[in-house]
């Protein structure tokens, strides 16, 4: 198994949370069963609104989670919480707990914007949530941004860029909008009550983060990501380098022992499902609530590796590495392809890395399909 393995938890019944929180504690448990002492190197709180949780709550489960797992002395420990359920007093009894990192959706800062996702938020609540964090010693703090969204102008979104970058995080996440099929904004877009977002827009606002950010004094080291030094999203990079992690909680994705899995979305079912369950070894990583898993094959694994591993801008693809993962040189998989990337300067390559370029960023998709 690899040394960091990562935990994802979700909760999404406001009306059932103890309930929620001892299914959760058996899922652990199982999961541990199978699978003593795994390494853990991060843990993530996040989907739904975990922030609902208290802190006696967070404190059960990293106590259940430390109890079957080895947990690193310095393990990453992150909540994702929207600003208007972080208060001072709350987030210093996070932080009591073992709690280290936050990642907070200010989104944007447009009310308009807000009021377009729904949120219950405003300007000044993100805020006070950040001084709420320094407070209760929070060090390290993410801030989700959301770009491409209708009707926003460039101007919009600078003006975001700067509210966030007088925060002061050190760490922010950028999210294209993406419209779903179903959702009320996607209704309303495929209606004409709202403009139809504007790709070519986008594009020159993903240009203008890359540019503030940068002078803001955060390095981007991955697509969406930016960062100050030595603050990268530990959790994420298990993911980005396609290593193994468990999911855990109703929703939850996972890889671990060359699985991939999904976890029951429905939180009555996931808790029935566990209440149910005999007592007994599962085989790993499977527990009661596991909905699917899939073996992936070598040929998946590679491919997962290259479209997740070209999203880091600095690290890139270590050749090194991915040879003896795999027992095969990428350039050797690839080389026309790569070769005429290089040439069109959407990809750099030399005897140690390959990664996009700048340019190449902007057209990932593109490069990532014809590589996979």
């Amino acid at each position: 198994m690899c040394t960091y393995c990562a935990f994802n938890t979700y909760t999404g019944m406001e009306d059932s949370i103890a309930p929620f929180v001892q299914a959760l504690k058996t899922e652990i448990r199982t999961l541990a069963d199978s699978q003593p002492g795994l390494p853990v190197g991060t843990i993530f709180f996040g989907g739904g609104t975990p922030s609902l949780l208290t802190p006696e709550q967070f404190a059960t489960l990293l106590l259940t989670i430390q109890q079957g797992f080895t947990v690193a002395a310095d393990a990453e420990i992150s909540l994702e919480a929207n600003p208007n359920d972080l208060t001072q007093p709350y987030l210093a009894a996070l932080r009591q707990t073992g709690l280290n990192r936050l990642s907070i959706g200010m989104q944007s800062a447009s009310a308009a914007e807000l009021h377009l996702f729904n949120r219950r938020h405003d300007v000044p609540m993100v805020v006070a949530a950040m001084q709420a964090a320094r407070a209760a010693g929070f060090a390290s703090v993410n801030l989700d941004l959301i770009y491409g969204t209708p009707g926003q102008s460039l101007a919009d979104w600078e003006a975001t860029l700067q509210q966030a970058l007088a925060l002061q995080p050190e760490h922010i996440s950028l999210y294209g909008l993406e419209l779903k099929g179903g959702t009320p904004m996607t209704r309303d877009v495929q209606a004409g009550r709202l403009p139809a977002p504007d790709d070519d827009l986008a594009a020159d606002m993903y240009d203008l983060a890359t540019t503030r950010l940068a002078a803001g004094g955060l390095q981007q080291y991955e697509i969406s990501n930016w960062c100050r030094p030595g603050y990268e999203a530990r959790h994420n990079l298990q993911y980005w380098r396609n290593l193994p992690y468990a999911g855990l909680g109703p929703g939850a994705h996972g890889y671990a022992g060359g699985i991939r899995y999904t976890v029951i979305r429905l939180p009555g079912r996931y808790m029935a499902a566990l209440e149910a369950a005999p007592a007994q070894r599962y085989p790993f990583p499977r527990t009661p609530a596991t909905a699917k898993a899939v073996r992936v094959s070598r040929k998946t694994e590679i491919s997962e590796t290259i479209m997740m591993g070209l999203r880091l801008t600095r690290e890139g693809i270590q050749r090194a590495t991915f040879q003896e993962r795999f027992g095969v040189d990428l350039a050797a998989l690839h080389g026309p392809t790569l070769e005429r990337f290089v040439r069109h300067g959407l990809l750099e390559m030399d005897d140690h890395v390959i990664r996009l370029t700048q340019a190449g960023r902007l057209v990932s998709n593109m490069v990532i399909r014809e590589l996979i």
